[in-house]
């Protein structure tokens, strides 16, 4: 049976300032150098002692120097270290300032060692060493970013509610939340992120129609963007709590019709805001020519029978509902 995951929470760890350290192994250093210098001159004079220093000197400058350089960190404005000793995590490092930590501690990150792992494929396929890419990816500080970030991922072709194809794409606005979460339950909690919101993206738009009717009730993708955007925020949310990501915001940026369907749909809105404009004008000419009969009818300008207001109406309809002017015919008799 497998073991089951083990779930780390973040904990903060309080070190030292690291000034203090690196004033003393500064100071140490150049003692060090020091006794080499008086080792080398009063070789002949002192014998075993000028030997001793000199091999003090040098072995100080080899190993305690740098193991206090290497427990030396420094952190910027909203930045953090994940440091594990011999594999165990130890505890988050935060805060911007300077700090001194077990100088065998490691720290962790996965995206830049994802990075690193995808220069090298890159120069294993014969791509030019001297690209810069493997020295970027090797430079690359593994220090986690607490800032908001935005994740702008491609854009999609997904089928709506009514099966039509649309093209979407979104902005995610997030940020680390729990640096422990975000290292160790995941591989990659950028990669896991952009393949999450990408799912999620695609369950939520097959729930909506593209757009609806004038009068609908029904949300859709391009009338209701809000709703739909705040939505889509919640579903990203629970996909990545696992790895301890904080979403801010979710934005659709690009929304529009398939090419292969653009000029079909264009043709269906076409003859929907013709039938809707028709609609209108008829609503009209109806309320036009129900005002004139009753101030006809009121004013007693003229005595009408049904057969002649049933001309009348008609007659006004197709003036008033025609799309070119009216062309006037004068009547000498008399209808009957």
């Amino acid at each position: 049976m497998n073991e089951k995951q083990v779930e780390y929470q973040e904990k903060t760890l309080r070190a030292p300032n690291g000034l203090g350290v690196l004033v003393l192994d500064v100071l140490l250093c150049i003692a060090a150098i020091a006794l080499i210098v008086f080792g080398i001159m009063k070789m002949d004079e002192m014998g075993g002692k000028a030997g001793a220093m000199l091999a003090v000197g040098i072995v100080y400058l080899c190993v305690p120097s740098w193991l206090l350089a290497c427990g030396i960190k420094v952190l910027g404005p909203n930045e953090a270290l994940v440091l594990t000793l011999f594999g165990q995590y130890i505890g988050t490092l935060k805060g911007e300032g300077i700090f001194f930590v077990n100088p065998f501690c490691a720290s962790v990150n996965p995206a830049v060692e994802s990075a690193s792992e995808a220069a090298l494929t890159h120069l294993s396929k014969d791509e030019n060493p001297s690209s810069g890419k493997i020295v970027k990816a090797a430079s690359m500080s593994k220090k986690l970013s607490l800032k908001t970030m935005t994740l702008n991922n491609d854009k999609q072709k997904i089928n709506d509610l009514l099966g039509n194809p649309i093209v979407i794409g979104i902005a995610v606005i997030w940020h680390i939340e729990d640096t422990a979460k975000a290292v160790f339950a995941v591989d990659n909690y950028q990669e896991f992120l952009s393949i999450q919101s990408d799912a999620a993206l695609r369950n939520t738009v097959r729930l909506y129609p593209y757009d609806v009717s004038e009068g609908g009730d029904e949300k859709s993708l391009r009338g209701s963007s809000q709703e739909i955007a705040g939505v889509l925020a919640e579903e990203i949310q629970k996909r990545v709590e696992c790895a301890g990501l904080k979403i801010e915001e979710a934005r659709i940026t690009t929304l529009a019709y398939a090419p292969e369907i653009v000029a079909a749909m264009l043709q269906r809105q076409q003859a929907s805001a013709v039938v809707d404009a028709r609609k209108m004008i008829v609503e009209g000419a109806v309320g036009m020519v129900e005002m004139a009969l009753d101030e006809l009818s009121r004013k007693q300008v003229v005595e009408l029978d049904d057969e002649r207001k049933a001309q009348m109406v008609s007659n006004l309809m197709v003036v008033l509902c025609a799309g070119k002017d009216a062309q006037p015919v004068v009547n000498s008799g008399s209808i009957y």
